[in-house]
């Protein structure tokens, strides 16, 4: 499959990741699209502008502070520090200069522009006000070089010398640094951090920022402000920002927000230490590390055992999934991140955290996990809440087992949404998936050869279901590693979505392990072959659809190169043709919002369509409602076993205990009983039906997840002879439990107590079982 047009328009020349060979239907990837250097060779080098406000227009140092504060200017070349620096004649040389004055609100430090500043930090005292903010901005020619500060980093370690941080000097290793300080805006200025632009460190200890903002809890006088707000951060050029490619339990890039603090969050105030109105945009990022934007926490003792909680369900969250941010209503709030530009990204590109309230929109990174070989993706928020990432697109990830996606649905988050997003080329997949969540949506995205896992890992079971619904899939199943690698662990609703794949050799590979979809609803989906061949392991789908859905471009021509404030161009290549099957072909959920990629109003006609775009045919539906929801579409048999008691002859301790006997038999699929680890064989789960019963067949379910597989090698199905007072065995099997499993076969059992004894481990297990569900049904009723 052929691109249209190059990847990277405006950015310098540069070569794509390396990438396993992508074979889309008719023609080949480019192997290497572009060819050049991703920095400048060395800090003097000029720098790129691509932001949409590159065109160039007067400084706004040049021009009268609209807040009325005094403005403070800086000439690297004619300025005198004994001068008074408020006016260009009598500029200050130094940034030392400023870094030793308080400023007051409505104070603007105004770099030149063409001026240089090397081994030097730019760290302004005092903060601004609401109305006033300190401002950091260029002067003079509009045509010169943005003012550059080349840090080359010339910064304090964030480490003592044992290797643990330092509480003194953590958020200090910014070209410029705010820590405890608000109201700041800084814009038209170029930065860099970088003692060798030639070589990439790999090893040490090494951590530079470009703008580190911080907040440190430690540093914060008793009755301090802990709430920092108001920043602006804009037109500013960041590259080369170099440390190691691995992970030192410390967040470093070309804008970071963090949050700091020595001790265990516990012995911290609630309610306060976050961030508040952040607009970050209009921004170039290029060869950065970790990350170009980062929002998180970096509490320094939150990890451990201790630092657990268990939530409202009785599911233990250990520290590090931060569920205590939004327990003690720590999360920054109020934040925009748009059109930004992030190129040759060492780790994820914009990795975000601890944050409500957000926007992320028509962001574009080029090239992600370049120098970072462990797990991340490339846009995404994590222990997040009410926010949106849309009109993003993503391309040029590695090929990594682990995540290495371009989005992720993470760990803690509520109420996230990911739709109208533009992926492509990412050979690790489309979405990592990681699960402890409530009310994930991924709706009208666009995924074309972002092969290796569509629906990557789910680590654990979800609050509420997820929705992926309206999306458009293009892929090639001869490169393909699954749709999904793991185990839906909770309920997952696939609707509208369509799945193209233009191989014509290989079916879609859909799952690696057994049982992975059993938690997967599949409707009104469109499963499209190339090679006319379905693959056995494809999900039903009553309502589904076989045809090829007729988009109105070549999916083999595909538009790249457009950029995000056009990636409506990129989306309406698969748009459906008026003869389209698939118009008209899906159904309505509430989850599918209010309008499609496109700006459509959903939706035209008898139903929604399948895919990205809604076709303007029939009339429109003005208010739309859910008259046949998905979510009441479920087994229709009595389980007899429904909130029975049950009796287990062992039962694990752990996790608050919430690994009772009794979630075997309360129709949750997302909760589960444990034995102990000291149980011995048989292990007995009784359930009292408190009458004569009658039933011919008998569900099973083990749990499982990435790091658990099925355990039960052997078990018996026995009934109780209230006559002789004894269990009598009516069926078993020796050949385990795994799955969804049924049994039947025996004929009708009439009893008031079933016991289901597991009287084998499978050989290759070390932990004894632990189940989901037993469910009992009389199919002859």
């Amino acid at each position: 499959m052929k691109p249209v047009g190059t990847v990277s328009p405006v950015a310098p020349a540069r070569r794509r990741p390396a990438a396993r060979t992508l074979r889309m239907g008719l023609a080949a990837l480019l192997a290497a699209l572009l060819a050049g250097s991703l920095a400048p060779a060395a800090p003097a080098a000029a720098a790129p502008d691509r932001s949409p406000a590159a065109a160039k227009k007067d400084l706004p140092g040049n021009a009268p502070n609209p807040a009325g504060g005094r403005d403070y200017f800086i000439d690297a070349t004619n300025g005198r520090d004994n001068a008074s620096g408020t006016s260009p004649k009598t500029a200050w040389r130094s940034l030392a200069k400023a870094n030793a004055t308080t400023f007051m609100p409505g104070d603007r430090i105004l770099l030149k522009s063409g001026a240089q500043w090397h081994d030097q930090q730019l760290w302004p005292k005092g903060s601004g006000s609401a109305g006033k903010p300190i401002t950091i901005s260029a002067y003079g020619d509009p045509a010169a070089r943005k003012p550059y500060i080349a840090a080359n980093g010339k910064v304090p370690s964030p480490f003592r010398a044992d290797g643990t941080k330092n509480p003194d000097t953590v958020g200090l290793t910014g070209a410029i640094v705010l820590r405890n300080q608000q109201y700041f805006e800084i814009n038209n200025v170029e930065l860099s951090n970088d003692d060798d632009f030639a070589t990439d460190i790999t090893t040490g200890r090494h951590v530079r920022d470009g703008i580190m903002v911080s907040i440190n809890a430690d540093l914060l006088p008793a009755g301090a402000d802990s709430i920092m707000d108001h920043f602006r951060i804009s037109n500013v050029y960041v590259h080369d920002l170099d440390g190691p490619s691995n992970w030192q339990r410390i967040h470093y890039g070309g804008v970071n927000f963090q949050v700091f603090g020595s001790r265990n969050y516990k012995e911290y105030a609630t309610g306060g230490y976050y961030f508040k109105d952040v607009r970050i945009e209009n921004n170039t990022f290029m060869k950065v590390e970790l990350h170009a934007v980062q929002f998180a926490f970096n509490w320094f003792a939150a990890d451990g055992a201790s630092s657990g909680q268990y939530d409202e369900s009785g599911k233990f969250h250990e520290g590090w999934e931060q569920l205590w941010v939004r327990t003690r209503d720590l999360y920054s709030r109020d934040v925009y991140i748009g059109h930004n530009y992030a190129e040759s990204v060492g780790q994820g590109a914009i990795q975000l955290a601890n944050t409500k309230n957000m926007t992320v929109e028509y962001n574009e990174v080029n090239g992600f996990l370049e120098r970072y070989g462990s797990v991340s993706v490339a846009l995404y928020l994590w222990a997040g809440a009410d926010s949106v990432m849309q009109y993003n697109e993503v391309y040029g990830g590695p090929y990594n087992e682990f995540d290495g996606t371009p989005w992720d649905l993470e760990y803690t988050n509520f109420n996230v949404t990911y739709q109208f997003n533009y992926s492509h080329d990412n050979p690790a997949g489309w979405m990592s998936y990681m699960g402890n969540s409530s009310n994930s949506v991924a709706r009208y995205n666009l995924s074309v050869n972002d092969n290796g896992v569509l629906v990557k890992n789910m680590l654990s079971s979800n609050y509420s279901p997820t929705y992926f619904v309206n999306n458009t899939f293009v892929y090639d199943g001869a490169e393909m590693d699954y749709f999904h690698d793991e185990t839906f662990l909770s309920k997952v609703y696939f609707l509208n979505n369509i799945f193209y794949n233009a191989s014509t050799t290989e079916s879609t590979p859909w799952y690696r392990r057994t049982g992975a979809l059993r938690q997967a609803v599949f409707s009104n989906n469109d499963f499209y072959e190339a090679s006319g061949t379905h693959s056995s392991q494809e999900p039903a789908d009553r309502a589904g659809l076989r045809v090829d859905p007729k988009f109105v471009g070549d999916p083999a021509k595909y538009v790249t190169g457009a950029g995000v404030d056009r990636i409506r161009t990129a989306a309406a290549h698969f748009r459906l043709r008026g003869d389209s099957p698939l118009i008209d072909a899906g159904r309505y959920n509430p989850h599918l919002g209010t309008e499609d990629f496109l700006g459509t109003h959903l939706y035209y006609g008898k139903a929604p369509d399948l895919g990205i775009a809604e076709s303007r045919i029939g009339e429109k539906v003005a208010n739309p409602v859910d008259d046949d929801p998905i979510e009441d579409d479920t087994d229709d048999r009595v389980n007899l076993a429904l909130g029975k008691p049950v009796t287990a002859s062992s039962t694990h301790p752990g996790a608050n205990g919430t690994l009772t006997a009794d979630k075997l038999t309360d129709g949750d699929p997302a909760t589960r009983w444990a034995a102990a680890d000291d149980a011995t064989y048989p292990i007995t789960l009784d359930i009292d039906f408190g009458a004569d019963t009658t039933f011919d067949a008998v569900y099973l379910d083990e749990y499982t997840d990435s790091g658990t597989n099925p355990r039960v090698q052997t078990f018996d199905l026995q009934r109780w002879d209230a006559g002789t007072g004894a269990w009598v065995t009516f069926a078993g099997r020796a050949d385990g439990i795994g799955h969804d499993l049924t049994v039947t076969g025996f004929g009708s059992v009439t009893t008031s107590r079933l016991r289901v004894a597991l009287t084998g481990q499978k050989p290759t297990e070390v932990y004894t079982p632990t189940l989901t569900e037993i469910a009992v049904y009389r199919t002859d009723a």
